[in-house]
């Protein structure tokens, strides 16, 4: 994949685009995506995703500190890329590029810059000033400017609309099964290993603090999950703890996202790992001591365990 930022340097060869924040890169976003790649295979041309990075709530102060993002801008190039898209423009958000209206922001970066051949709209994408840029009333620009728009119906699961904010629901719920299904792959997370109290290492099941960088990457909500852990370019088995160990009486304003690996030896702290998860096991809770605490880590592992164990390979 051939990454852009601010605009396209050359013409591209009849480019199929669609426009969007792509938050999470769900389902219905994959289907935006098989539909670009499907016209650009019919067109003979290329495969272009544009997105705008800050996210525009970030610039615009809407509640930018509500903010919680299903994928950081990495994450999203990755999973853009093992998708099919072959060329990513990243437009940096500003104010300024607030106030320009749908068809001037399509006639400079898309028509002028890259050539636009056709532009393909999520059902329910906006783009532009006052978010002017529907489909609808795209459709003049597309004859002004000699390029054709068409528009993928939205895509269901079970009855529901799936959406970023669909998925942001079914996290911040715990409910991860239902959020794997809207995505169409684990949800995610990557952070770098700090040290911590080394409460877990006397206890038998040795923890890694995460750090997480990004202040708006969504976290699940508190309990303990059965997670994959990418560490080295290995994947293991791992039980982790998102929430306040009030067992240990800390801070119940500090949230630690700690995680035993399941069979693991090794040093890695300092290192970054990839959270992927699975199923959560159940809610976080306070118990009378350390030895009863132990004991319950260890029924944990034991579910976990057998719950990979069914899985398929």
């Amino acid at each position: 994949m051939k990454v852009y930022r601010g605009a396209v340097s050359k013409r591209l060869k009849n480019p199929v685009v669609s426009i969007g924040v792509f938050d999470g890169v769900h389902r219905g976003h994959s289907a935006v995506v098989e539909t670009i790649i499907r016209r650009s295979e019919e067109m003979d041309g290329e495969p272009v995703i544009v997105t705008f990075w800050p996210h525009p709530r970030i610039v615009l102060g809407k509640t930018p500190e509500k903010l919680k993002l299903l994928t950081t801008l990495h994450e999203k190039r990755v999973r853009l890329e093992s998708l099919g898209v072959r060329h990513f423009l990243i437009i940096p958000f500003s104010g300024d590029l607030s106030l320009l209206p749908a068809c001037e922001f399509v006639k400079k970066y898309l028509v002028a810059g890259m050539g636009l051949k056709h532009l393909v709209f999520g059902h329910d994408n906006h783009f532009g000033r006052g978010r002017e840029g529907s489909f609808e009333n795209m459709k003049d620009c597309a004859r002004k400017l000699d390029f054709t728009i068409e528009q993928v119906e939205p895509l269901f699961y079970k009855g529901e609309r799936i959406s970023s904010s669909s998925v942001r629901m079914a996290l911040l719920s715990g409910n991860i099964r239902l959020a794997n299904s809207l995505l169409g792959y684990p949800y995610t997370m990557e952070g770098k290993i700090v040290g911590g109290m080394k409460i877990g290492r006397k206890l038998g099941f040795p923890t890694a603090n995460m750090h997480i960088d990004d202040p708006h990457k969504l976290v699940p909500s508190t309990g303990v999950y059965a997670v994959g852990v990418e560490a080295g370019k290995k994947l293991f088995r791992g039980m982790m703890n998102i929430g306040y160990r009030p067992t240990l009486k800390r801070r119940r304003d500090h949230k630690v996202l700690e995680v035993h690996i399941i069979d693991f030896k090794g040093d890695i702290y300092n290192r970054n790992l990839q959270i992927r998860f699975i199923e959560r096991i159940r809610d976080e809770k306070e118990f009378a001591g350390l030895e009863e605490l132990k004991g319950q880590l260890k029924k944990d592992k034991e579910k976990i365990t057998e719950l990979f164990s069914k899985l398929k390979p």
